[in-house]
């Protein structure tokens, strides 16, 4: 072959090369597209764990890790720094009659965490079971009270938990909405028995069932002396404040004024925002009465420092979900990592499955900074329930 001499032929040669270099990137990038279009279709759920890189790496005040393992542990109490009753409460329920299913619906319906199967309502119990695990496991003195309807079969032999049936509509769009219903019912009822027995009292945190709580809360009564509720909240413009996590102080004074709170939420709730009472509703209606309330500076969610406010005669403590309600986010955005100091893990949606996961891994190392690890390399994934 002839060499490219003149310049001429040098001119010729360039175009050529610029053509070639071209066509070989359009190639590529057809041949990229071609293998990332699968990871791309759909919102499909993994119906595994998927390990990606853990965020927040090199971030002060984050969990580092090598792989599952924790470079950075925080010290976890194994038990309250205070003498005081701290019981959790949550509303839960199961829709099927029995926790018994037919074979074709669960073949239908079922998935796999390790070697067990499970049924939509085994899946539910064993979520619960494993909100019950974690309790024991930081919290062991603590009771675990569960608010649920007289209809629902529920098998649960457990030590320290409570069923606590209260009548009301716990379809699936009305859940929410009952939930706050529940609360209420449950702290009027909780004043009446301190009328007649004062000395018999506790603080109440109030949980969704979705939640690994991995650090003693009781320092929350004792650190923050003079609020009578507590809300979690984020910096998220619509919907600032999480309703799966309200604590409240065990004296009389305090369940009253919060009784007092929901019952402004629920009236709220039910005028402005019912058309949102399967999900959400409840916590429009709670940042709605907040920031209702004159004075209120709803700046103050853009940092996550802890502050107290009076708002309708109750004096609200405001804790940042980011260590009392964190959540491991999904799919894209912006992921800071996980705080040293979380206390409470918050498996919404379709997170479920990593809970499971969770506390199978931590039965196998009984370490939970290990554990947090592997939360947070899962945690951008969409889980199959």
């Amino acid at each position: 072959m002839r060499s490219c001499s003149g310049w001429r032929r040098f001119i010729l040669c360039f175009f050529m090369l610029l053509i070639l270099f071209h066509l070989f990137s359009v190639l590529e990038l057809h041949s990229n597209s071609v293998v990332q279009g699968p990871s791309k279709k759909g919102n499909k759920k993994s119906d595994h764990l998927i390990l990606g890189p853990a965020a927040g790496q090199g971030l002060l005040n984050r969990l580092q890790c090598q792989g599952t393992k924790a470079l950075n542990k925080t010290l976890y109490p194994t038990s309250s720094s205070t003498g005081d009753n701290v019981a959790f409460v949550t509303v839960f329920t199961i829709y099927n009659t029995s926790l018994d299913s037919h074979a074709d619906s669960r073949s239908s319906s079922s998935v796999s965490v390790g070697n067990v199967s499970y049924s939509k309502t085994e899946r539910s119990m064993a979520i619960l079971n494993i909100f019950i695990n974690f309790i024991q496991v930081t919290m062991p003195r603590s009771n675990v009270i569960i608010l649920t309807d007289p209809a629902s079969d529920i098998s649960l032999q457990r030590e320290k938990v409570t069923l606590y049936p209260i009548e009301g509509e716990y379809s699936r769009e009305k859940l929410m909405l009952q939930r706050i219903r529940s609360y209420i019912t449950f702290l009027n009822t909780k004043l009446k028995e301190l009328a007649h027995n004062p000395g018999k009292s506790s603080h109440y945190i109030f949980t969704d069932s979705d939640i690994a709580v991995v650090d003693d809360l009781g320092h929350i009564f004792q650190r923050y002396p003079n609020f009578d509720l507590t809300l979690t909240f984020r910096n998220n413009k619509d919907q600032p404040l999480n309703s799966g996590f309200i604590a409240v102080r065990g004296t009389p004074e305090s369940i009253l004024r919060a009784k007092n709170f929901l019952q402004d939420v629920l009236k709220v709730y039910s005028s402005k925002y019912i058309n949102a009472s399967r999900m959400l509703g409840d916590q429009l209606a709670l940042a709605w009465v907040i920031r209702s309330h004159p004075g209120f500076n709803s700046q103050r969610f853009g940092k996550a420092e802890a502050f107290v406010q009076e708002i309708n005669g109750a004096s609200v403590l405001f804790l940042p979900c980011a260590t009392y309600n964190w959540t491991p986010p999904e799919g894209a955005g912006q992921f800071h990592g996980m705080p040293l100091d979380v206390k409470v893990v918050h498996f919404k949606g379709s997170r479920k499955r990593l809970m499971l996961e969770s506390w199978n891994f931590f039965n196998s190392s009984s370490d939970i900074s290990d554990m947090l690890c592997l939360i947070l390399l899962s945690g951008r994934t969409k889980y199959d329930f």
